[in-house]
């Protein structure tokens, strides 16, 4: 039996989150429903205008939400990452433990700097905007990385957004590499539009000639596939993954277990804030994954618990929340 259910690598950023219109982002000069990687002053300059105003902060970054969604459900994660000795850094090592889930931070020393910070608007329509300052986590490296627990998971899931530092990068590749050698399946999420307008050579190089699970959303496939057409999107993703799940917001999904194309219906609910729904469907979908479920059954659970998270603010639930959830789909509710 392996010690860890997923390991995983990826920013480690706080998460401050707003409530803001439209017109409000387009006087502060922000790309709408993207992330955008910003400087230390850009990023002083805008919360020195937003002032107060924030509604929350929280321990975050892709893969963090993805792993304590997992650590939530009972499963035994493990999450590598880098932020400074500041206080900020603190508290996100101080969340990360109590959430449950293990990491080299439990055992190293953090270097001096910034750590990381993301701001996060969500608007009316429930889309979210990310503004995101990595601070030390762009330094992120190979040193970052614990082998030992790779080689004791049995999956390692990797954020896309590493790809847009060649440190961070090569540091993904790294944990595929040990992976793929140990027989150690591996999952890479896409993570934004603009990952892919804007680093997609990076992409490339950590799927390497394929990984075993992709996940993305349909956006970010049909830019990734270089089409406006999703079925061609799906046969360029049958190329460079065992599998795959894409979510498709109002459509639900499509999954592809390395034999069938699956269609999962969307749950239908009232979305007030999408922030973190991609994380969490992918920390439901490993869950099942590595729980034995099937391929199907992990795509409804996900469903499930993605529908569930856009119907409050911010980018987890609390850990009873993620339990009864467990808890009402093991019934069949």
């Amino acid at each position: 039996m392996k010690k860890f259910d997923v390991y995983a690598l990826g920013n480690a950023l706080i998460d401050i989150q707003y409530h803001s219109t439209v017109e409000n982002l387009l006087l502060l000069d922000i790309d709408k429903g993207v992330m955008t990687l910003i400087d230390e002053q850009r990023q002083n300059n805008l919360m020195s205008q937003l002032g107060e105003s924030h509604e929350s902060m929280a321990c975050g970054g892709s893969a963090a939400n993805t792993v304590i969604a997992l650590a939530q459900m009972g499963a035994k994660t493990h999450f590598d990452c880098r932020v400074s000795n500041d206080m900020a850094g603190q508290v996100y090592a101080h969340d990360l433990h109590n959430a449950g889930v293990h990491s080299i931070l439990d055992e190293k020393q953090s270097p001096r700097g910034i750590t990381g910070k993301c701001l996060v608007f969500v608007t009316p329509d429930a889309d979210r905007t990310m503004n995101t300052f990595l601070g030390v986590s762009a330094e992120l490296d190979k040193s970052d990385i614990d082998e030992d627990a790779i080689k004791h998971s049995r999956y390692v899931y990797l954020e896309g957004y590493l790809a847009s530092g060649e440190s961070t990068r090569d540091a993904a590749i790294e944990v595929r590499r040990i992976a793929e050698q140990r027989g150690i399946k591996t999952a890479l999420t896409l993570s934004d539009p603009n990952m892919v307008a804007f680093f997609r050579e990076g992409l490339e190089t950590m799927i390497g000639e394929r990984v075993d699970l992709l996940f993305a959303n349909e956006d970010e496939a049909c830019a990734l596939a270089q089409t406006s057409d999703f079925n061609e999107a799906i046969e360029a993703f049958k190329k460079i993954s065992n599998s795959f799940a894409i979510t498709r917001g109002k459509h639900g999904s499509t999954l592809y277990d390395g034999l069938n194309i699956i269609d999962i219906k969307p749950r239908q609910v009232e979305a007030i804030d999408t922030l973190g729904a991609g994380d969490m469907f992918a920390g439901a979908f490993l869950y099942g994954l590595s729980q034995d479920m099937s391929f199907h059954h992990s795509g409804d659970f996900a469903s499930l618990a993605s529908a569930k998270i856009v119907t409050q603010y911010g980018p987890r639930l609390a850990a009873a929340q993620t339990q009864a959830l467990l808890a009402s789909f093991n019934a069949g509710n």
